[in-house]
């Protein structure tokens, strides 16, 4: 167990050290981060001030951390749909993985998450940062929610991978080209993550269509609880939420990656 449990750390920083090599885009990203923050910042400001200085409990300052919160989170966060495995799944280089004692499924999640976790240090936290001295932002009253929006950034990290993984890798056991898949996730993903706007204040139906999809736990319920919008208990409820959903995304990875594998040695013989 232990030895396990070391290889995958191994993995985690792998990935970690890989991203690290690509400090310039970190740097572009930065830039896109805080640029589009600001042109959030002019929308939604004008937006809350125009329904009377309170939207669905926003307030400027709420709304402002919800802006900058998500946009720091943009960079590790996969809204995108981009995963390494999946131009192994689809070269056939897959067969090599799994000849290797590692779980395909956990072993791609882990590099990603290591990739993304980096990806807060020269992009995600710089970005809220100047959010916070430029424009200003509220403050959560309990200093659980700094601990409990740690715990729940990961997870969201972790079932955004999980996701990208199951809709986008996994499905390329049996497709010849998966890209379709990842322009449909990235455009929905975004949107239902409350990337965009917060998904309460959507309207009713759209809002509990949002819910029933793992996109909010990547994102919305995170922002939630490090800001303090929601109290210690509802952020217990929303971490327990994530975690059912990132149970639930890797099971359905894992069958996918299963029926994927002896698809895989029927066609290769």
């Amino acid at each position: 167990m232990r030895g396990t449990i070391r290889v995958y750390w191994r993995i985690l920083v792998a990935g970690f050290r890989r991203q690290s090599a690509y400090l310039l885009a970190a740097f572009g990203g930065l830039v896109a981060n805080t640029t589009f923050g600001l042109l959030k910042v002019a929308i939604l400001f004008a937006t809350v001030r125009a329904a009377g200085g309170e939207l669905q409990g926003y307030d400027v300052a709420l709304m402002s951390t919800y802006i900058w919160v998500s946009q720091g989170l943009l960079g590790s966060v996969n809204l995108f749909g981009r995963i390494d495995i999946a131009d192994r799944i689809k070269d056939g280089d897959v067969a090599v993985d799994f000849l290797r004692p590692l779980d395909v499924q956990a072993a791609a999640i882990t590099t990603e998450v290591g990739k993304s976790l980096f990806n807060l240090i020269p992009r995600g936290i710089p970005s809220v940062l100047i959010g916070g001295l430029v424009v200003g932002m509220a403050l959560p009253d309990h200093p659980a929610s700094y601990l409990l929006g740690a715990v729940s950034i990961l997870l969201g990290i972790a079932i955004s991978a999980a996701t990208v993984y199951l809709v986008v890798a996994a499905p390329g056991f049996w497709l010849v080209e998966t890209r379709g898949l990842q322009i449909l996730y990235m455009v929905v993903s975004g949107f239902l993550a409350g990337l965009f706007v917060p998904i309460w204040i959507f309207p009713k139906w759209l809002e509990m269509l949002a819910q029933a999809t793992p996109f909010p736990s990547m994102m919305m319920y995170p922002v939630d609880i490090i800001s303090g919008r929601v109290d210690v208990t509802e952020s217990l409820v929303l971490l327990a939420v994530q975690l059912a959903w990132l149970a639930g995304v890797g099971a359905l990875g894992q069958v996918l990656t299963r029926a994927g594998r002896r698809h895989l040695e029927v066609q290769g013989g």
